[in-house]
């Protein structure tokens, strides 16, 4: 996860003061996908839900069990995602047994079965975020949902929110179909008073993989990225900042450190420590994710690929076991990348990216990601790359 507003904030503190400063967790964030059934069936759905129960889903003591490992283990934060969670009885009592053992505790949700019924229990909980998606306005977004009137059902759960306290924001997975929408919702999040935006860049998992060609062009990716560096900027500037945050192409970092190098060259020598810091992809290291039979995956897009049960092992056990050959890789501080990834000049921002799009496309854990969307030049393996970046490492190191 890219948290583009904590970099930005850096660069406009004219102080030049070191703020912000990144530590690592001492246990992974947890996105533990507690129910499959969800009431919509959307394009590009990771864990292909759909609205009928499915078998073997962890009850609520088995959840509660896993919570205590993962609270002694240092997990500091649960996103209780699904399926949509909300169609899981006890939703919220799981919820407030995570805020009670002192997990940071999110929920993410399609939103629309949020209501005037149960915002008052949604509130009671305590929720320190409620992240809900949007593809688009209106008629795109109930396209992407198979839904007409999921559009208004959805924004209509981010109002109740909003008007209730609770932290909420728009959550929007980008791809060629829905890109011209991004600036409407951009509006929208300013008109709404919302305070969060989560941009995750379409990756080759689940549904999504099905529907590989309406993956974003690099072309609108970087215009997609380019448009949210300014907004975040701006809402910066004008003293009113907005968090915005990125997922799944850890291209970002370095696709931010050209954007300063064009507009305030002057603070490369600040932002590069804090990307380094960073350090990219974070799957199998400080990402995990649970499915709802109690599967452990490095990451939520990893669905195909288990690392054990929680049934059978404590996640503790299974997180630290290094005997799967796709965990060593990831946990190495060096990963065996190879192809652009492995040549690559910025491998110490991005850590080489997404390995699910790279597996998804040829079968192999290290090749290069196919989603990287920086030019050669820009990731300094053309013969006329620009100097300027490389030069300026050499000072700092």
């Amino acid at each position: 996860m890219f948290r583009l507003t904590r970099f930005l904030k850096s660069l406009a503190d004219d102080s030049g003061g070191q703020h912000h400063q990144m530590v690592a967790p001492t246990g992974p964030v947890v996105i533990w996908n507690l129910v499959r059934r969800c009431n919509l069936t959307c394009k590009h759905c990771y864990s292909t839900s759909a609205d009928k129960d499915f078998q073997g889903e962890l009850s609520g003591e088995e959840v509660g069990q896993v919570m205590l490992d993962l609270k002694d283990f240092g997990v500091p934060v649960l996103i209780l995602s699904g399926g949509e969670p909300l169609m899981r009885p006890d939703i919220f009592d799981i919820s407030r047994q995570a805020k009670a053992m002192g997990f940071y505790t999110a929920l993410s949700s399609n939103g629309t079965l949020i209501s005037e019924e149960n915002i008052g229990a949604i509130q009671a909980v305590g929720y320190d975020y409620v992240g809900i998606s949007l593809d688009g306005i209106a008629e795109t977004h109930d396209r992407f949902r198979r839904r007409q009137g999921a559009f208004d059902e959805a924004l209509r759960g981010i109002r109740l929110c909003r008007d209730a306290g609770v932290k909420v924001g728009i959550r929007f997975t980008l791809t060629a179909e829905n890109a011209a929408d991004l600036p409407g919702l951009l509006h929208l999040m300013e008109a709404e008073g919302i305070e969060k935006f989560y941009l995750s860049h379409l990756n080759y998992a689940g549904r999504g993989n099905r529907n590989r060609a309406g993956d974003a062009h690099f072309r609108v990716t970087r215009y997609a990225m380019e448009l949210l560096f300014d907004t975040c900027w701006n809402s910066i500037r004008s003293g009113k900042p907005k968090e915005f945050v990125t997922g799944n192409n850890d291209a970002d970092g370095v696709f931010l450190l050209h954007w300063i190098r064009e507009n305030q060259p002057d603070k490369l020598a600040r932002i590069l420590p804090m990307l380094r810091r960073w350090g990219g992809n974070a799957s199998g290291v400080h990402v995990a994710n649970i499915d709802n039979q109690g599967n452990v995956h490095p990451d939520t897009m990893w669905w195909d690929y288990n690392l054990g049960n929680v049934r059978d092992r404590p996640f503790s056990a299974i997180w630290r076991d290094e005997s799967d050959p796709l965990m060593a890789g990831l946990k190495k501080k060096r990963r065996p990348l190879e192809g652009r990834c492995a040549r690559c000049s910025y491998l110490d921002i991005c850590g080489g990216n997404s390995r699910t799009r790279a597996w998804q496309l040829t079968g192999n854990f290290w090749a290069e990601d196919p989603g990287c969307y920086l030019t050669d030049e820009e990731i300094g393996l053309s013969e006329n790359k620009n100097e300027n970046i490389p030069m300026l490492e050499q000072r700092i190191v």
